[in-house]
């Protein structure tokens, strides 16, 4: 039997030695030494004593409880649960906290000169304020007097929140948790006497349908299993910015981390540049100290109208930042906060708002008119290319083929704004390109945004946005920080994800553009595993952890085995390893991208350090760049103080050439990872698998919002990349049904979801296969079920209530509506027999045979009234297939009612089964009949979907009573006959 695990101190996560008595908070040995030293006598929490905390390995060592105890009983503690010491550089105690590179120049951003966390000087200094405030208001008589109780308790207060965790996990109750997890496990028993009764029943009179049938349901039992067991244990979260402040401060003074914000785009033709100047205006107003902000735009097209676009997006922040900070303007972008049908008076208070608001809005107009212009100038490219207003060239005027661009628009060096204080820094960054190398697409601008802002700037944290999503929420970056920057929390969280929100869809959400079930559901169950999946934008990442370095938790190597292939280190006598630790190491190697661990090379002096960076193997997995090499050792962020700064620029341009990251482990284990579409899948997917936890951030007001495609032939080819990407996934080596076993660091739930990701397109193919079934089953007369027996009825009516007690407790705990779960339920089944499928044949043909195919979209119609994109129709080659299923059930049907028509009453009970099995395929494919329909003169398509049916069965009940033939008709012949004869 194991021992019990050691109590945890409260400010580094050591072994503790001394704990409270009154409310347990404990301190190991090294941060007691600290708090004796400066002055401490008491418990921070409550005023307690501390106690000797008992060895759970050996017992309580009385010895060392008395020693302890005197140790404090003479000269006192005071415990702080303090960012400050967590982050304390003690070079002679490196097991004790993770310490700091001492290459990092200027130092953490968290420290003064002499070592000692600012933050808490900041709490000192603000102290010793109030105390000679308080002096010099009061008269002598007075000071003696104890101050009022009010004020007791709000001075409390503040310091307790600088010590208070900044958030924290809310379950879901029991009450609600319980039942759904009952009822799941009753599903999955239900489930296995069904497949034994349909295994163990076949119909022989139909063998090829029921064989059909019983595979795709298999199939369906064995995707359920993947997407429901990672929803096991979900989780809410709340965070506390108040608390974050208190910590940190705010202002010029602040403690907070630096961030660096990435927008990428490609084609200001597709991707509208007042959309992408509207992402960056809100970046650049976000409420977040100014220096501390860098917004890093990469133009992919190496397009002049994205260049003049931007810079005339610089010089309106200069209007625009000041007005939404005066004011607390939300949401910070100016296109979506003048277009707010909502009382925008609300909450204000200052005398001159409205005036200039007035003005602002005014001046918001000319700037559209003038970035409007210069779109329109773009339409036809000049022959001999583009001319910038010194009379050169463009530069980019071959996108395929043209040097690195960077132009630094605002910052230290930049303009300030109309009040004359700073403005966040704002960079343009076009990549350099050449005929013959691999750009990799999105995943390589975003490695060379990566590379630039480590050189220029270095913040410790990027958060990366698509160019249509801007900042809804000014606090979201606060909002990311009191988890990442919360010791007790962020040590091995590797990116914050926000749930996606979008503008411009209609009431409906006809197709399901939402996404609902996924982020409020499983992104929800995700979060109380190891965190949710990266979905490619609205996510904060630790800039170390896409360095490929592993979380903190990781255990160290020991240095001889660090050490071991540099060829100046002395040989040492063999030491001889079992096969299982060789194999361990190997598969340790695999998931290590880089060669050394940060705490593994603070291990070393200035000398063997200065001689490790120099050696090959850092310039084989970061590039020939040693400013951006001696960056990746800053954990806490920070340009180097061996950079000059008069070449920092021609060093951001080397390190985005398109040759840098040849030879290097650039897209395969640092950065965002090649070898998908859906790169954001694949990067997340290996961090989680190094050891790091992500984390599931939904903040009351949603942190971004973007546009998603809302016509059906857009909707659908969105979701064909994303399947295509996954599918791209399930053929190469990071598969995770095969990849990311060694040292078990990814959890098994864990891992069931990613296997969900990459697995699921190949539903397709049953689900196709199945939805044609019924209309078979119609027109053949031939069904896949044999005659219910009592047992069997039993096993069908439990399926279909496990079914509908799930999905209704799944509503219960998650708080969405029934209409958005069924609006993924119908989408589940629209994509899946349409993008889907094409996305495995495209996948298959791209692993086989290297094509690429391509589908091509011509618009048909448009409108523009509210929602008008929603009713254009755009012909496409996935349109075929869920079209042939709808018209292939709608015969079906018909057909059905006609056969039992001729074939007398017995026959309507089998009928009744079939056209319910119809009835539900035709029903979750009725918004791509929708679709398809467009808005037809606004006649509901409902109407027209019924009236065809219903026609077409009163049109065979017409024929078969045939009202038009008397009754009398046979006697009269006979008595012709009669006569006859």
């Amino acid at each position: 039997m194991e021992p019990p695990a050691a109590q945890p101190c409260a400010a580094c996560g050591d072994d503790a030695c001394a704990a409270c008595r009154s409310c347990s908070y404990a301190l190991c040995r090294a941060c007691l030494d600290e708090d004796t030293a400066e002055g401490r006598t008491t418990c921070a929490r409550c005023g307690g004593e501390y106690a000797a905390v008992p060895d759970p390995a050996h017992g309580n060592d009385g010895a060392e409880a008395e020693e302890v105890e005197s140790h404090h009983a003479a000269s006192g503690l005071r415990g702080r649960v303090t960012m400050g010491s967590h982050l304390s550089d003690r070079q002679d105690e490196v097991s004790h906290a993770r310490t700091m590179s001492s290459l990092s120049g200027i130092g953490s951003a968290l420290n003064d000169e002499s070592g000692k966390p600012i933050w808490k000087n900041r709490v000192e200094s603000w102290k010793e304020k109030k105390n000679e405030k308080k002096a010099s208001a009061k008269k002598a008589a007075a000071k003696a007097q104890p101050p009022p109780v009010e004020e007791q308790i709000m001075d409390e207060k503040d310091l307790t929140d600088a010590y208070e965790p900044l958030s924290r996990i809310i379950p879901i109750s029991k009450n609600k948790l319980t039942p759904y997890r009952a009822v799941i496990i009753m599903r999955l028993i239900v489930l296995g006497l069904f497949f034994h009764y349909r295994i163990t029943n076949p119909v022989y009179s139909a063998f090829g349908l029921w064989m059909t049938s019983v595979i795709c349901e298999i199939w369906f039992g064995f995707s359920w299993i993947l997407d429901q067991f990672p929803k096991w244990c979900p989780i809410n979260r709340e965070t506390y910015v108040d608390r974050l402040i208190a910590r940190y401060g705010d202002g010029e003074d602040s403690a907070l981390a630096p961030v660096d914000f990435f927008v990428s785009t490609v084609d200001p033709l597709k991707e509208p540049p007042l959309i992408t100047a509207n992402t960056v205006l809100s970046i650049l107003a976000v409420d977040y100290p100014v220096e501390k902000i860098s917004c890093y735009v990469s133009d992919d097209g190496s397009a002049m109208l994205t260049f003049e676009s931007l810079a005339e997006t610089a010089e309106f922040a200069r209007k625009w930042v000041p007005f939404c900070k005066k004011y607390a303007i939300e949401p910070r972008a100016p296109e979506f906060y003048f277009s707010q049908k909502i009382d925008y008076l609300k909450d204000k208070i200052h005398p001159s708002f409205v005036k200039e608001r007035r003005a602002m809005k005014r001046d918001y107009e000319e700037y559209k008119v003038r970035i409007n212009a210069l779109v329109a100038k773009a339409q036809k490219t000049p022959e001999e290319g583009w001319i910038m207003q010194d009379g050169t060239p463009w530069p980019g005027n071959n996108p395929r083929d043209h040097p690195g661009m960077i132009q630094v628009f605002l910052g230290e060096t930049g303009a300030r704004d109309f009040d004359g204080n700073e403005l966040p820094r704002l960079v343009y960054v076009s990549r350099e390109k050449r005929p013959g190398y691999q750009h990799h697409k999105k995943a390589g601008a975003m490695n060379a945004l990566v590379r630039v802002s480590a050189v220029l700037t270095n913040a410790p944290y990027i958060l990366n946005l698509d160019c249509d999503h801007y900042v809804n929420n000014s606090k979201a970056v606060r909002e990311a920080m009191c988890f990442m920057m919360d010791p007790t929390v962020g040590r091995d969280v590797c990116y914050v994800q926000f749930p996606q929100r979008f503008d411009g869809i209609d009431r409906s959400d006809r197709y399901a553009n939402r996404n609902v079930v996924f982020f409020d559901v499983n992104m929800k169950g995700l979060d109380g595993i190891q965190g949710p999946v990266y979905v490619g934008t609205g996510c904060c990442f630790y800039r170390q952890a896409l360095y490929g370095y592993g979380p903190p938790s990781l255990p160290a190597l020991p240095k001889s085995s660090v050490c071991s292939w540099c060829c100046c280190c002395c040989p040492k006598k063999k030491v001889e390893r079992s096969e299982r630790e060789i194999n361990r190491d190997s598969r340790r190697e695999d998931l290590e991208s880089a060669i050394f661990n940060l705490r593994e090379i603070d291990n070393y002096d200035e000398y063997e350090r200065s001689m490790l960076i120099s050696q090959m193997s850092f310039e084989k997995s970061f590039g020939l760049s040693s400013v951006f090499i001696e960056s990746t050792l800053m954990e806490n962020g920070g340009v180097p103080e061996s950079a000059n700064p008069s070449t920092l620029i021609k060093e951001a341009i080397h390190v985005i050439s398109c040759g840098y990251e040849e030879k290097t482990e650039w897209g395969k284990e640092i950065g965002w990872i090649y070898g998908s579409v859906t790169e954001d899948i694949l990067t997340g997917f290996k961090m989680h698998c190094r050891g790091w936890r992500s984390i599931y951030c939904m903040p009351v007001r949603p942190a971004f919002k973007g546009s998603a495609p809302i016509n059906l032939s857009d909707r659908l080819h969105q979701v064909l990349r994303w399947a295509l990407g996954s599918v791209e996934i399930f053929f190469s080596r990071h598969c995770p049904l095969w990849y990311g076993y060694g040292g078990g660091r990814l959890k098994w739930l864990q891992r069931l979801s990613y296997i969900n990701t990459i697995v699921y397109p190949f539903t397709s193919l049953p689900l196709i296969a199945y939805c044609c079934l019924p209309a078979i089953c119609l027109l053949t007369g031939k069904f896949i079920i044999p005659t219910l027996s009592n047992a069997a009825t039993i096993w069908f009516l439990g399926l279909f209530m496990s079914i509908i007690v799930t999905s209704v407790l799944e509503l219960r705990w998650s708080g969405i509506g029934i209409e958005d779960w069924w609006r993924n339920e119908q989408f589940w089944v629209i994509g899946g027999v349409s993008a889907h499928l094409f996305a495995v044949f495209q996948g298959i043909l791209k692993m086989i045979a290297g094509l690429d195919t391509n589908f091509t979209v011509t618009a048909k119609a448009t409108d523009d009234t509210e929602f008008g994109e929603l009713y254009v129709f755009k012909w496409t080659t996935v349109l075929i297939p869920p079209t042939t299923i709808l018209v292939l059930n709608l015969v079906g049907v018909v057909a059905g009612f006609s056969d039992a028509l001729n074939s007398g009453y017995e026959s309507w009970g089998p009928l009744f089964g079939k056209v319910f099995f119809a009835m539900w395929v035709i029903m979750h494919l009725y918004p791509f009949l929708k679709g398809l329909m467009g808005r037809q003169n606004r006649t509901p398509t409902i109407v027209i979907l019924w009236s065809v049916l219903l026609a077409s069965v009163f049109s065979l009940l017409w024929v078969k009573i045939d009202p038009f033939v008397g009754g009398t008709e046979p006697v009269n012949s006979t008595n012709c006959n009669t006569v006859i004869c």
